[in-house]
């Protein structure tokens, strides 16, 4: 069978090897096929960070897809059954890194966009494409710099859908409707050093940050809501001593991390860890680090759209979930009253031999397109 259109343009795009912060020309052939549809197409850079902004139409409702052409690491390529970056058809699917995080759903949309625009040129409203070069890295000179300047132009979104791997078991079966923030602390816990011989001499961190951690792992933070569960608390990383056993130590550090639901705010988690350590009347210094807000699109138009379209092209029902890390779905929802995520499979991704099901590429670019159709089409 002749290979169809989005699965050639998706292993162009795996060929150019663009590991994180680095674009290798993704996005200037993705101008190169959007120009001839209408788009204006504008480069953003920010930092050594390439980011696309591309718009078709100046009405409302404005549907932007977004996405990152960046792709992490591929590890050790002589684990691969096939190199990383030449795609591979094989076993009836498609291996390379990119394929499922996330370059199958970019060429998806390109792909659904050219078909929706031969079927309906006089279609109502804008469509627009924001891409990054800057989502598997620091995230700080990519969608969030072309949100800011959107922002300050006055641009105004409707719709988002970002083409994050969202899929659990089969393609459809979830999509994201938010997003958990997340708000990490550096705490160092500050003793006296000394001999353990002479403990009177000393003061030893370790004992007098056990009560208040114990205190803070078992706090309830938030009870969740409907979409969120609870907010967790996680400690990451403990270090402490000198490398001697008869040395207590000076201070112990300990590295923690919210990943917390709407239903909490960041000042006031931060408050509530400040009051705990306070009240066992600790000597310490904690720095904090928000490297994200909880976003949520609750259930509405768009998300009834997209479960509608998966349903007619594949008979899946759809869940909606908040679960997972942070995207830049956080950035785009401080602009965009309604972020979707909607992608393949993610049981591969960011894998040795990372793939997806040859299956399931066309019909990704059939959802994407009915969305559109249900949402633009005159």
């Amino acid at each position: 069978m002749k290979p169809s259109r989005t699965l050639l343009l998706t292993e162009e795009l795996i060929a150019l090897d663009s590991i994180t912060p680095h674009d290798k020309g993704c996005q200037e052939r993705l101008k190169e096929l959007l120009a001839p549809l209408g788009f204006h197409c504008e480069t953003i850079e920010s930092n050594g960070v390439t980011n696309l902004w591309a718009r078709k139409g100046t009405t409302s409702p404005v549907f932007v897809f977004a996405g990152h052409t960046d792709v992490v690491p591929s590890g050790p390529e002589h684990q691969w059954v096939s190199s990383p970056f030449v795609p591979t058809r094989r076993d009836g699917k498609l291996y390379g890194r990119g394929a499922s995080d996330m370059k199958t759903s970019i060429a998806a949309m390109v792909v659904a966009c050219e078909e929706f625009i031969a079927a309906h040129p006089d279609h109502k409203g804008s469509i627009a494409f924001l891409i990054t070069s800057d989502e598997e890295g620091p995230a700080v000179d990519g969608t969030v710099v072309v949100c800011e300047r959107l922002e300050e132009r006055g641009e105004t979104l409707d719709y988002c859908v970002v083409g994050e791997p969202t899929s659990n078991h089969v393609l459809g079966d979830t999509i994201k409707n938010g997003r958990r923030g997340s708000l990490s602390g550096h705490l160092v816990i500050k003793g006296i050093q000394g001999h353990i011989a002479y403990p009177h001499l000393a003061r030893n961190p370790i004992h007098q940050a056990a009560p208040a951690l114990a205190e803070l792992a078992a706090e309830v933070w938030d009870e969740g809501n409907e979409y969120y569960a609870p907010t967790s608390w996680q400690i990451s990383n403990i270090q402490s001593g000198t490398g001697a056993t008869n040395v207590i130590p000076g201070h112990v550090t300990i590295d923690f991390n919210f990943r917390f639901s709407t239903a909490s705010t960041a000042d006031g988690l931060e408050a509530r860890v400040h009051a705990i350590l306070d009240r066992h009347g600790l000597d310490y210094d904690l720095q904090w680090t928000l490297s994200g807000q909880p976003f949520l699109t609750p259930k509405g138009l768009l998300s009834d759209t997209l479960c509608d379209a998966i349903r007619e092209e594949l008979g899946v029902q759809t869940e909606l979930s908040t679960t997972g890390g942070t995207s830049d779905g956080r950035f785009i929802a401080r602009i965009c009253p309604q972020v979707i995520e909607f992608g393949p499979p993610n049981a591969s991704i960011h894998k040795i031999d990372e793939h997806i099901e040859l299956r399931y590429i066309d019909p990704l670019k059939n959802i994407y397109r009915r969305t559109l159709e249900q949402l633009l089409a005159q």
